[in-house]
């Protein structure tokens, strides 16, 4: 949690100090020494700091809870004591926002509505990048001959995002459905 609040004290661009003093307008004081003792991780924070904190950050006490760090190497057990070893920060993130149980039926069913959600998205993304790839084809010579005008780059960079989107959906589809097999003991 100590990374989180550095994170998001960041992503608001405050120093300690400006948040300490948000939390003092919020009437939770909480000195900046003490701020950057939990950011530090050499002083415990109370559950009500937990929701001052985040209030402050403009977040929620379900994202400071599970935030992990792009940095952090994958974990050789649970992200957090007591948890199953195979929970990831999503699934986490959605236990804690009261959206589904941690017993194999109900993570069973969150992973087949990810998967689900996942597929309507790529669906998606496959459609609007048909549309593009279209919008290219009509265009034709014109396309090659006209390449730096405005109209086609912006068509080349609807093609070039569409492809991206659509390959990271459908990764995303592909670990969510590997997880799903995995849960149901299909693998």
């Amino acid at each position: 949690m100590s990374d989180a609040i550095t994170h998001y004290r960041q992503l608001r661009e405050l120093t300690i100090d400006e948040l300490a003093y948000v939390l003092l307008m919020l009437d939770h004081p909480i000195s900046a020494d003490a701020l950057a003792e939990m950011e530090r991780c050499a002083r415990p924070v109370t559950v009500d700091d937990l929701v001052s904190i985040a209030y402050a950050l403009d977040t929620t006490p379900a994202v400071l809870l599970s935030h992990i760090p792009i940095d952090m190497p994958d974990p050789e057990g649970p992200l957090a004591t007591g948890l199953p070893s195979d929970i990831d920060q999503t699934e986490l993130r959605a236990w804690l926002e009261g959206k589904t149980a941690l017993d194999r039926q109900s993570r069973v069913s969150w992973w087949k509505e990810r998967a689900g959600r996942l597929r309507v998205r790529s669906a998606h993304h496959e459609e609007q990048l048909q549309g593009a790839y279209a919008e290219l084809r009509e265009l034709g010579d014109l396309a090659v001959e006209e390449a730096d005008a405005p109209p086609v780059q912006r068509l080349q960079w609807r093609i070039q995002d569409g492809e991206h989107a659509l390959n990271q959906s459908e990764v995303a589809l592909a670990l969510t459905e590997h997880r799903l097999h995995s849960l149901r003991g299909d693998v």
